[in-house]
């Protein structure tokens, strides 16, 4: 299998790569900007979204599952 690229906070995803970063589908990825959960800028007269990887990464760290191990 192979490993994706690390998401770098400073790049500038398109909807597209962004997608395949995080494996989601394009739609899943559109879902998640409508629903607040990744922010995008789309600039005035533009059909084109961008989206900074540290976008990607807040929503990553904001949606994080914590594991609990109890030990017994």
């Amino acid at each position: 299998m192979n490993a994706k690229p690390p998401i770098n906070a400073n790049a500038i995803y398109s909807r597209e790569e962004a997608a395949d970063a995080l494996g989601v589908s394009l739609s899943t990825l559109k879902r998640l900007i409508s629903t607040g959960q990744l922010v995008a800028s789309q600039p005035a007269g533009m059909r084109r979204v961008f989206i900074q990887g540290s976008s990607i990464l807040a929503m990553l760290n904001a949606t994080r599952v914590e594991v609990n191990h109890h030990v017994q």
